[in-house]
């Protein structure tokens, strides 16, 4: 999926701790990265589970190749409930034990777990560094 200027406009201000730019930044990133190696006939679970995570958390409408458009569904526990903050918290804490309570996804979507993981780290709690590596901006020369 893209990430447009609608998808932007839909998130919600609570659903972020890190500033809106970063977090949009690392959706389309991610984004990226699963179409590229989809061109590449590599399903990329970490990539997947960074960007479902963002989708989710966005309050994004997915659109799947179809064209059937859905709310897009919580990474960890399915849910196809709109994130607020509450049930950000309560995805938070069921991703820390994914991989306890559904140990066939580590053999199934390797990275899956550590992907919604670190998204939600990041993202909600402001507890680590973002859960994929971006270029360097360059910064303006000063004076």
């Amino acid at each position: 999926m893209e990430v447009t200027e609608n998808d932007i406009a839909r998130i919600p201000v609570r659903n972020l701790r890190v500033p809106r730019d970063a977090f949009v930044a690392v959706w389309a990133a991610a984004e990226r990265r699963c179409f590229e190696q989809g061109d590449r006939g590599v399903t990329d679970w970490y990539a997947g589970g960074v960007a479902a995570t963002c989708q989710w958390m966005a309050g994004a409408i997915v659109r799947t190749q179809t064209g059937r458009r859905f709310l897009a569904y919580s990474p960890a526990t399915d849910r196809s409930a709109t994130a607020y903050e509450e049930l950000i918290e309560a995805e938070y804490l069921a991703a820390e034990l994914l991989d306890v309570r559904r140990p066939e996804l580590l053999e199934t979507r390797p990275g899956w777990c550590e992907a919604i993981r670190a998204t939600l780290r990041w993202a909600w709690r402001r507890n680590g560094p973002p859960p994929l590596d971006l270029p360097a901006v360059p910064r303006p020369a000063v004076g």
